[in-house]
């Protein structure tokens, strides 16, 4: 009769170890029951580790640790209660979540009620719940900072989506937060606590590339969402390194000898696909539609410019030949000076914004001159939500901002004086610099391009507004 060697038996329970099985007793029955399954198959002719791997493959691979799972429902009310607990919320938190979606796609109310308990019960009850039936079925202390800093950079992370939807205050923080926990907490920790258990060489080399392709691809994924610079080239980078690097050489290391598929195998693919490819496409249907917004905006105040200067300039024509053509001719004259001047500062945030540091880009392409004056092309722009040039051109203290205040105060003065006292203060009103560029907050140094833009034409559309009344009241007198 076959008997097991002492280093077979230390084989075994090192194995059964690695299970993470955390009642002592437990462990020892299931040690001795595999050890009298392997003699069994043994007594057969086998060799021990042709009766070990057949013995596996019966248990399973997780067949195990869902023993140690159904003896702790068993004999623990505790963890009975947490594991019900993380089942409901997890599954209400879910539900609506997925309710909310489809409400917010069909502009139903109740979206935001719904996104809101979705994501506190996932954050402040599946998670937590989550942690405690962890630590209860492994009791592994080297492994607590591991589930500790992913529930935490999940929590983050849920609650950032939850706040950047519901467009509160703060959301960039929390997803800032969320990523570096992931990125220096989590990831690194996972990475460490994997390498040890791995022999073979080439598959550590792979853990390192797809850790470092995941690392790529959550800043990339954070910075998408954030509207940061570099977010398009971490994420191509990152999924080029995890699809066309990770994935192939992963596959080739551990099924390369298989003849059938295996359902780890399946489920790589499924779940790759069903985390990757949903989050890109959602996000730069988010993106698509976040820009598209702003452009359509942005051409409307175009339209309303066109108009405005039109019937300005036919009010001015019809004037041509009465006693206030001199006046009125004046106030067109400042006028183009001061729109002039916007459009050329607009001009130099584009070209900054589309070159490199230092080399402002030539925009021709961009901007069209027509019988209006100069149009940009907003749909062309490459850097359109770039930071840069709103600092550098309209916030306080920067020499164009200077200047445009001077102008601006200029203006305001002359049309202040071409009536009687206090007659045209409301129009002046229209016309303060700082009614449509807003540079205070800790937001400050991130305002857009677009953003910018965004602020320059309303202040050229209230300019010809005030243009109008000022012609009109000049004409009347």
């Amino acid at each position: 009769m076959p008997d097991l060697t002492i280093q077979n038996i230390e084989l075994i329970t090192r194995d059964v170890r690695m299970q993470e099985i955390s009642f002592s007793h437990l462990a020892d029955e299931l040690i001795d029951h595999i050890c009298c399954d392997v003699e069994h198959e043994m007594r057969g002719g086998m060799s021990f580790t042709e009766a070990y791997r057949k013995v596996n493959d019966k248990i399973g691979g997780r067949r195990l640790k869902e023993i140690q799972e159904e003896t702790l429902y068993a004999v623990d009310t505790k963890y009975r209660k947490m594991k019900s607990t993380m089942k409901i919320s997890g599954v209400c938190g879910t539900i609506l979540l997925g309710f909310a979606a489809l409400f917010k796609i069909m502009h139903w109310p109740g979206a935001g009620i719904m996104i809101m308990l979705g994501g506190v019960i996932l954050a402040f009850v599946f998670m937590p719940s989550a942690l405690v039936v962890l630590w209860k079925e492994t009791r592994s202390k080297k492994r607590i900072f591991l589930y500790v800093s992913a529930f935490i950079s999940a929590m983050l992370f849920i609650l950032g989506i939850m706040f950047k939807v519901q467009h509160w205050p703060g959301a960039g923080v929390i997803l800032m937060l969320a990523c570096i926990c992931c990125v220096f907490c989590f990831m690194p920790v996972l990475l460490f606590s994997r390498l040890p258990q791995e022999e073979n060489r080439l598959k550590r080399a792979v853990y390192i590339t797809g850790t470092i392709g995941l690392i790529f691809y959550i800043i990339g994924l954070i910075f998408k969402i954030q509207h940061f610079p570099g977010a398009g080239i971490l994420l191509m980078g990152s999924l080029g390194i995890l699809f066309f690097v990770v994935f192939p050489w992963y596959t080739v290391i551990t099924w390369k000898e298989e003849p059938h598929v295996k359902a780890g195998f399946l489920f790589m693919v499924i779940g790759s696909l069903a985390v990757v490819a949903p989050s890109s496409l959602i996000n730069m249907n988010l993106q698509k539609n976040y820009e598209t917004g702003f452009y359509r905006n942005l051409e409307e105040q175009q339209a309303l410019y066109r108009y405005l200067l039109s019937e300005n300039q036919s009010l001015i024509k019809s004037n041509n030949d009465t006693v206030a053509a001199p006046v009125i001719n004046q106030i067109a004259q400042k006028t183009d000076k001061l729109l002039m001047l916007i459009s050329d500062i607009e001009k130099r945030m584009i070209a900054e914004s589309e070159g490199e540091p230092g080399v402002p880009a030539v925009v021709s392409q961009q901007i069209n001159m027509t019988q209006y004056g100069p149009e940009i092309q907003f749909s062309l722009l490459k850097r359109a939500f770039s930071p840069v040039p709103f600092t550098d051109f309209l916030k306080t203290g920067s020499l164009s901002r200077k200047d445009l205040d001077e102008e601006m105060k200029d203006y305001s003065l002359f049309i202040a004086g071409l009536a009687a006292e206090g007659e045209n203060n409301d129009l002046v009103k229209l016309i303060a610099p700082s009614v449509y560029i807003t540079d205070s907050g800790v937001e400050e140094k991130r305002v857009s391009l677009m953003s910018a833009l965004h602020m320059t034409a309303l202040m050229k559309n209230s300019i010809l507004a005030v243009e109008s009344g000022a012609l009109k009241n000049v004409a009347n007198r």
